[in-house]
Parts: structure tokens; sequence; C-alpha cells
């Protein structure tokens, strides 16, 4: 009879996960801060700070916008200038806690996060 070795288990996890998983947690505790929240609108930069909101049912700001970047004591210089400008948005999208019906999330969407033509 033939002993396999032990494969070694991976020792933590690794960087996209983690960075997952702080976002998760970010946007938790967003909508525990938000009662009137239903959502909370993600903007992710080529920097890889992130800004985040919460959103009402009416697409207005339930909370402040929080610009955070992971496993930093703060956000990179090029957002302390710009903001996060919109040129170097890579992703953006609306992490629904309760997804409304289909016209007033396309409404919701389009208020928050623009909408974009391919001219």
């Amino acid at each position: 009879m033939k002993i396999k070795p032990k494969k070694k288990k991976e020792k933590g996890i690794s960087q996209e996960l983690r960075t997952q998983k702080n976002e998760e947690a970010m946007i938790a505790g967003i909508m525990e801060g938000s009662p009137d929240g239903i959502g909370v609108a993600v903007i992710r930069l080529e920097c890889g700070c992130r800004k985040m909101a919460a959103v009402d049912k009416n697409g207005d700001a339930a909370s402040k916008v929080i610009t955070y970047r992971d496993e930093a004591e703060s956000i990179c210089d090029k957002c302390k200038q710009d903001h996060g400008a919109f040129e170097r948005v890579v992703a953006q999208f609306i992490h629904w806690e309760q997804e409304p019906d289909e016209a007033a999330k396309q409404m919701i969407v389009a208020k928050v996060l623009g909408t974009q033509t391919n001219h």
C-alpha cells in the first residue's frame, strides 16, 4: 500500500480574496450605519482605492461617501489630489441589500453611477 504525502495547506488566503472580503466588510458596515439604504454604490479606481456610499430607494445618498484603500493608513496621493477622478474608474456597481424592481433599479443606477454611451 502506497502512502501519499500530505499536501501542504496554503497559509492564508489570496490577496484577491482578502480584498474581496475587506470590500464586503466595508459594504456591511456602511449598510449597518445607513437605515434608509437599500444598497451601496462601489467605485473601484485603478490605484486600488475605493469610493463607497449607501443609496436609498430614490437614488439619493443614504450615507457619506467613504474613500478607502485596503491595508493602508490612508488613500493614495493621486486620490488626495483629484478625489478619485472618473477617468481612473475601473469598475462601478451597486451592491443591493434590497433589490428594487427593474425600473427603479435602472433609475437608481443611472442617477448614482451615470449612463455611458459609446461614440
